[in-house]
């Protein structure tokens, strides 16, 4: 379907559809029943099978109509095309299902104290135990791990395997006795990133995601959906957390679209409208008179355009494996400049704490918040070392050879 096509059919559907008085999770429901939720997933879990631009142009449907976006969060952009590509047909639609209609709120239990950039060194494990494998480790920077329904657990099911091996991958439920979730507040003053404790909890066969032992390969796959995702950069669409414990699916939907465009619920995105509030702002105080802020400005709407650029042609068929590395990166050079020229416009005001809602208030906290994408997601020296070697084929640093068991391997 053409692009024009996609916009005229999803204008039309919003127009019929969108009401501001409907709840949030009935507005939602309404997303997935139409495929408008996830709409790039396959039309078998529940999307549209479109492609990135296709997604592009229904969001700006959305975005025209002033409408609520689907769900955010993990489970949207991991766990939900994750399972869709490596699931049985009943576990997409006991996991995906939920996802996309914002029942379900998940999490990411993948890195560990001494397992973040090297994450293949994990030590969680997962023992069978009958029809169920019993879990003891400990993950930490976990998103949203406190509002969380499901994780996207790896745990260690064979240390005799090697390094890579023995790894699986499980939707792993977070509700449950043995699962300790403790907030790591960081100097915005919020807590999205979490540490868990797991301590003989439990997680069922039949959530086991693919094959056991082929977990490496599965949670790789997660990783560039996330890179992916990350580097975008799509229509922004006001929304909210999903699930049981964020307490949003009875709100009213119009409410959450007000909410958002004070900037109030998160970390702006530097993205063009980021770009566009920057520039009005610059207008209004005269900073865009001087021609070092005009070349900042040309800088950064350059790099917007060249990372929705690569992230369309990420999708080609002939597009590099380490296309979803290279918009990880370019990300967290937007953070970069999104920091430096939000503090240039802003002058002194970028050094105080404005009332939250306020647009200064959103430069100053992504000000805060701009470390943060060059590490989570893997850090950018990682993302440039899988650029030179799936990328480029330098070699690999040298290590112990790969088909050493992981419990012979040296510990950190």
């Amino acid at each position: 379907m053409a692009h024009d096509e996609v916009s005229a059919e999803a204008s039309a559907w919003v127009a019929k559809h969108w009401d501001p008085n409907l709840a949030v999770g009935e507005w939602w429901a309404l997303l997935a029943d139409a495929g408008y939720s996830h709409p790039t997933l396959p039309e078998i879990s529940g999307g549209r099978g479109y492609s990135r631009a296709q997604n592009r142009s229904l969001r700006q449907a959305l975005a025209d109509a002033n409408a609520l976006g689907p769900p955010s969060g993990l489970g949207m952009m991991l766990a939900a095309p994750t399972i869709a590509a490596h699931g049985t047909a009943e576990q997409i639609l006991a996991h995906v299902q939920p996802i996309i209609t914002g029942a379900e709120a998940w999490c990411q239990l993948f890195s560990e104290p001494n397992a973040g950039s090297d994450l293949a060194s994990l030590q969680a494990s997962a023992v069978r135990d009958g029809d169920e494998y019993v879990v003891n480790g400990q993950k930490v920077w976990t998103s949203g791990g406190k509002i969380a329904d499901k994780g996207m657990l790896i745990a260690r099911t064979d240390p005799s395997q090697p390094k890579h091996a023995g790894i699986s991958w499980f939707a792993f439920e977070m509700h449950q006795s043995g699962v300790d979730i403790r907030p790591l507040t960081e100097m915005t003053g919020r807590a999205i990133f979490n540490e868990v404790f797991l301590d003989d909890a439990r997680v069922t066969r039949s959530n086991l995601i693919g094959d056991e032992g082929n977990g490496w390969r599965i949670a790789n796959d997660t990783l560039n959906f996330e890179r992916m995702s990350l580097g975008a950069n799509p229509v922004p669409l006001p929304t909210c957390a999903p699930g049981t414990v964020a307490n949003n699916l009875e709100r009213r939907a119009g409410d959450i679209v007000d909410r958002g465009r004070t900037g109030e619920d998160g970390v702006p995105s530097p993205n063009l409208a980021y770009w566009q509030r920057l520039a009005d702002h610059a207008k209004a105080n005269g900073s865009l008179a001087d021609p070092v802020v005009r070349d900042k400005f040309v800088t950064f709407y350059q790099l917007i355009e060249v990372n929705r650029l690569t992230a369309m042609r990420s999708r080609a068929k002939d597009a590099s494996t380490a296309s979803p590395n290279i918009g990880k990166l370019m990300m967290s050079d937007l953070y970069r400049l999104g920091r430096e020229l939000g503090a240039t416009v802003l002058g002194p005001l970028a050094m105080l704490t404005s009332e939250r809602g306020t647009f200064e208030s959103q430069v100053q906290e992504l000000i805060l918040f701009s470390p943060g994408p060059a590490i989570y997601g893997g850090t950018d020296q990682i993302q440039q070392n899988i650029i030179g070697e799936r990328g480029l084929g330098l070699p690999r640093e040298p290590g112990p050879a790969k088909d050493t068991p992981f419990s012979e391997l040296p510990k950190n």
